[in-house]
């Protein structure tokens, strides 16, 4: 099932006191990324739905890429056991490397951290600075009250109604997968600066 070894930027929670059911959906992403043979790329976390996914991946046979800064580094929060780790100097650092290579990026349920990195690739895709897949997994409905924010940024004209076509959406685990699988088909016409 081999795609050529490509890599897929993950954002999600680091919060360990959230439903289970995040912890599952976090864990089939990374058995699924694992048996695709996608490299996994994130924040190089060991808690919450971040080490959830880096362990599935692992336990799976797959490779995970953790970019971390050095401050979280010597905060303990870094997963030890990761198949390459990049330390970098600031959080700009690591998300710029993250993405860097990336083929893909998914977006599981997250705290403002998340949104944050989100909001980020959304807009470096609407600028043409950034032109693969964002997926948002939308667990449990998680991301509803952030697509109709989305909604209202398009009916008061302060996004284009075409910027609904910078991201999709998936239910699940498994949807997410067979989105990245269909890469070829995304179009990049209604960036900004193409």
């Amino acid at each position: 099932m081999g795609n050529g070894n490509r890599e897929v930027v993950v954002y999600c929670a680091s919060s360990a006191k959230i439903d289970p059911l995040y912890f599952d959906a976090a864990s089939e992403l990374g058995r699924l990324l694992a048996e695709n043979d996608y490299t996994c790329i994130n924040g190089a976390g060991k808690d919450g739905l971040m080490g959830a996914l880096n362990n599935a991946v692992l336990e799976h046979g797959g490779r995970v890429r953790g970019v971390i800064p050095q401050f979280m580094v010597d905060a303990g929060w870094m997963h030890t056991l990761l198949t390459e780790t990049i330390i970098t100097e600031t959080i700009h650092e690591r998300k710029a490397a993250m993405v860097k290579s990336a083929d893909a990026v998914i977006a599981l349920p997250g705290g403002i951290g998340t949104l944050e990195e989100l909001s980020e690739i959304i807009t470096w895709r609407q600028l043409g600075l950034y032109r693969k897949p964002i997926i948002i997994l939308n667990t449990n409905n998680y991301y509803q009250p952030l697509f109709l924010f989305f909604e209202k940024m398009v009916s008061e004209k302060f996004m284009k109604d075409s910027y609904r076509q910078l991201w999709r959406v998936a239910s699940t685990p498994e949807e997410a997968v067979g989105l990245i699988r269909a890469i070829s088909d995304w179009n990049t016409d209604y960036t900004k600066y193409d």
